[in-house]
């Protein structure tokens, strides 16, 4: 049988086509953000305290190296953004019983409060997104983030770094991978 993908015009391949990817993909990253940045504004933090709060909301008792992993910006950075949260009572750090070298956060009430909000209009915007595409295509715009996302990172979501859906696709250790809920969070 005949691979579809294979036969399709590449219409889609041609120059304009890409930029008008390219730009829509800015579009829409600029007005999903737009309404977290200006709540966060008010209270003094910005799009850095926004990550570190998702996935610390996301992934419970994270450690400091995890989170390193997943935002991929410096730890000096990263120190900055979580001490700052932590000062301000968003972010809660415990020792690890297991190993007392690491640090392990979680989200304070008041995190889960800021992170809840950041998140209802970048969710309502995404469900209606979906809603109005349909199945065929929110798998169709799933393929293409994870086709732009490294191949490094495909793991967290349960893929080879060729693409391809595994169950239990290999997880560095120490990695968290995101596909599931683990609450704390949204």
């Amino acid at each position: 049988m005949a691979d579809v993908k294979s036969m399709a015009d590449p219409q889609f391949l041609r120059e304009e086509e890409l930029r008008q990817a390219i730009e829509m993909l800015f579009f829409a990253y600029r007005d999903f953000t737009s309404e977290p940045d200006a709540m966060l504004s008010e209270i003094g933090l910005g799009r850095a305290h926004h990550r570190a709060i998702y996935f610390v909301g996301r992934n419970p008792d994270i450690t400091v190296t995890q989170l390193l992993g997943i935002l991929k910006i410096t730890k000096q950075s990263l120190s900055r953004v979580l001490s700052q949260l932590v000062r301000e009572r968003y972010i809660e750090q415990h020792t690890s019983d297991e190993d007392r070298r690491k640090r392990l956060m979680r989200l304070t009430e008041k995190g889960v409060e800021l992170e809840r909000a950041l998140t209802s209009n970048q969710r309502k915007r995404i469900a209606g997104a979906y809603e109005a595409a349909g199945a065929e295509a929110v798998q169709g715009f799933k393929d293409v983030l994870q086709g732009i996302m490294d191949s490094s990172d495909r793991w967290r979501f349960g893929l080879e770094p060729d693409g391809e859906g595994v169950a239990g696709a290999d997880q560095p250790p120490g990695e968290l991978a995101l596909t599931r809920s683990t609450g704390g969070g949204s």
